[in-house]
């Protein structure tokens, strides 16, 4: 069974992690296909936008610490350099919109991947643990980077000191969410951000995903040099001039990602 399960439709790359009986954790056979996917993802024109999500009853319940104790397996070192930091790389690079659809438990790496997307949604039933400290660990996949951003400072150590379950609806109020929906209709909700974003203008949602990387570290005059440079990339695109030619004649835009 492919612990990756991939498909292609209406312009969204839907990604669904495959390992339902671990709540889809992850092993180095699912970390290094899921990279390949993504990398499908970045160079194929005709995807543009990404949905990913788990099978079953969680999200991903981060590393499967089987293959962590196994004396065969590859060791925490190349866990991370090999595994984990690549995806998130690899999420926070890709120039295109990345709905993280979270249907269930997300916890550690699981939860920090999901945080790595640019839109979070999850189930109302669904719930966050930065689980790290439960086994002595800290926590990665750019939870640190990620999630004090999200959350503040405060709220961010003391849910990875603590390791706290969060709830969906908390995660909201908190900020680590985009939207909550109810579980029965969640797929379909899910899924329509993900279609909706595949019939945008592709190349100036990569922009803002650009400038958003860089506005964490950046101080004012470097960012608005930033954004200067990428509003005149953008301003070049064919989406632009359809944009403003179909606001002109007030008609819908049909952009076709360029």
């Amino acid at each position: 069974m492919d612990s990756i399960l991939f498909t292609i439709e209406s312009g969204v790359a839907f990604i669904t992690m495959n390992r339902p009986d671990k709540l889809n954790s992850f092993n180095r056979g699912m970390a290094l296909q899921l990279q390949t996917i993504l990398d499908q993802c970045a160079s194929d024109d005709s995807i543009r936008a990404i949905y990913l999500t788990g099978a079953g009853k969680g999200f991903c319940a981060g590393q499967d610490l089987a293959e962590v104790v196994d004396p065969e397996g590859p060791g925490m070192q190349r866990i991370l350099s090999e595994h984990y930091n690549p995806i998130v790389q690899r999420l926070r690079d890709i120039a295109k919109p990345i709905v993280g659809a979270v249907n269930g438990v997300a916890a550690g790496a699981g939860a920090n991947i999901a945080f790595a997307c640019d839109v979070v949604v999850s189930k109302s039933s669904a719930s966050f643990i930065q689980a790290f400290s439960k086994i002595g660990l800290i926590p990665d996949s750019g939870g640190t980077y990620t999630l004090p951003r999200l959350i503040g400072f405060q709220r961010a150590s003391a849910l990875m000191m603590l390791g706290d379950k969060v709830s969906a609806s908390d995660a909201l109020q908190m900020g680590m969410l985009y939207k909550v929906f109810e579980d029965e209709v969640f797929e379909d909700e899910s899924k329509k951000i993900a279609l909706q974003l595949a019939q945008m203008p592709t190349k100036a949602l990569g922009y803002i995903k650009q400038a958003l990387n860089a506005s964490a570290t950046n101080d004012i005059t470097t960012q608005l040099a930033l954004e200067d440079g990428l509003q005149q990339k953008a301003a070049a695109t064919a989406d632009f001039k359809e944009g403003v030619d179909a606001f002109l004649a007030k008609r819908a835009p049909q952009y076709k990602g360029q």
